[in-house]
């Protein structure tokens, strides 16, 4: 009896122990996966059985949504807690992550942690020796270079802007879409991977890109846990951003397909086949129950050039909203509205729902909290909230609106109610608790509401507009 009491209480020492210890931070994006785009979502026909296992441990979010409605400016509210805006990254390469920011890393590296980001940055430039990308190696882009290592992680391994999802230094056939017409089929792709200053990746960087890239985090992950060290590891996975194309071991799981599904879907699978092999390897190393995981997409499904305007899968876009209105580049519902898990075995029940609507921006404030750090410290405006409130239960309705601007695009989402607007033009309310898919326009018949999220939305966006002038700083 002795001998079996002294057994549980070193095993409840070990869980509180572990329970107290600074978890490892896993913070995930997909790069343009739709709001459908998942198998726990009820998609027709495409398998995330890791995403869907995710789900099913952790928390889902009803209502999560992306912070721009392309790439760069999502990953600047991620890295910062901030809306992009207010530091001047108004779109795909515009701007950078400015070296006045706070961003993720640098502020985890207060509490000793260890830091790396892997696959896509898309926060300003990488080199200045040689063309890369989109802007990288230009002189006069010279003052968008800004790389992970110049703003808090120890270890990289990431390229500018986008990469064929399958051989990722390569050019694709045309059909991948989304290819230059100056580069040729077989030749270089002209975007590369780096781990430092004047440091190119040459070799390791055959097949599937989402692969490549956990083959770099996951040794990251096992120095960490040897040198007994708490981590943040931020994978921004390219798929499924076009040019879009996959191996026949992929394409296989879905032969009855058209071709451009066959891709796109698995693409899809492929990159859910290497969180399954991230989660597996946590669970090895014996850290997954304290590690915290977030999952997301940067904004809604692509759409093929032909049909840009339309709100329909073509090519090789195959992206689907469930119904939701508009796609990428849109803040209509489509284009915002993504993906949203979060496992966190030490303090997240399995079967967790969170109705309240959340999004990229709050992923800093409730790192912040979680590590006992007050964000008020570095004196500047936020857009987030800490998130634990609401997978807790213990509030109902958010703080906080989210608030969007993409071009002459501007939104307002204050818990059920929407703003929508498209500069000086006719603004449009919407109740999305009741109306998601934004087909009933309340503005005429809710007058003294709109009006409400009418000047929540300018009081909001003078503070932007102050951030954009520098006074953060």
């Amino acid at each position: 009896m002795k001998a079996f009491l002294s057994i549980l209480y070193i095993s409840l020492l070990t869980l509180a122990c572990q329970q107290e210890q600074l978890p490892n931070i896993i913070l995930i994006m997909a790069d343009d996966q739709g709001w459908g785009d998942v198998g726990y979502n009820g998609h027709p026909h495409l398998r995330t059985p890791h995403l869907d296992a995710m789900a099913q441990n952790g928390a889902v979010f009803k209502r999560f949504y992306s912070a721009g409605s392309v790439c760069s400016p999502t990953r600047a509210s991620v890295m910062t807690g901030r809306h992009p805006a207010r530091m001047g990254i108004c779109s795909a390469n515009c701007g950078h992550v400015k070296a006045q920011e706070i961003t993720l890393a640098e502020m985890v590296k207060e509490k000793g942690y260890r830091t790396g980001h892997f696959g896509k940055w898309h926060l300003g430039t990488l080199t200045r020796d040689i063309l890369d990308a989109n802007r990288g190696g230009k002189k006069e882009n010279d003052i968008h270079y800004a790389p992970p290592w110049d703003h808090g992680f120890d270890v990289s391994f990431v390229t500018e802007s986008k990469v064929p999802t399958w051989d990722p230094m390569i050019t694709p056939p045309k059909k991948a879409e989304d290819v230059k017409a100056t580069l040729y089929e077989g030749g270089p792709f002209g975007t590369y991977y780096w781990t430092g200053e004047g440091q190119r990746v040459t070799k390791n960087l055959d097949g599937d890109d989402s692969r490549v890239i956990m083959n770099r985090v996951i040794p990251f992950i096992e120095e960490s846990v040897n040198l007994n060290q708490p981590f943040l590891s931020i994978i921004w996975f390219h798929a499924p951003h076009l040019p879009v194309l996959t191996g026949e071991q992929y394409k296989s799981l879905y032969s009855q397909l058209s071709e451009d599904q066959q891709h796109y879907y698995g693409v899809i699978s492929a990159l859910d086949e290497q969180v399954g092999r991230l989660r597996n390897q946590l669970k090895s190393l014996g850290v997954a129950y304290n590690t915290l995981i977030f999952y997301t997409s940067d904004n809604g499904p692509e759409t093929s050039k032909e049909v840009r305007d339309k709100n329909i899968p073509f090519g090789r876009a195959q992206g689907i909203t469930n119904g939701l209105s508009g796609r990428k580049r849109s803040l209509l519902e489509g284009g915002i509205r993504v993906p949203g898990i979060i496992e966190w075995p030490a303090k997240i029940p399995s079967g967790t729902r969170v109705d309240v609507p959340c999004f990229t921006s709050d992923y800093f404030p409730t790192i912040a909290n979680i590590l006992g750090i007050d964000p008020e410290k570095y004196q500047r405006p936020y857009d987030g909230e800490n998130l634990i409130p609401y997978w807790t239960k213990k509030r109902q309705k958010r703080i906080k609106p989210l608030a969007f601007q993409f071009n002459k695009q501007f939104a307002l989402i204050d818990n059920d109610h929407k703003l929508y607007g498209i500069s000086q033009g006719v603004q449009q309310l919407y109740n999305l608790g009741q109306d998601p898919a934004e087909k009933n326009d309340l503005s005429s018949l809710q007058p003294e509401k709109l009006l409400t999220l009418q000047r929540l939305y300018r009081d909001w966006n003078l503070s932007v507009q102050n951030s954009n002038a520098g006074r953060d700083y």
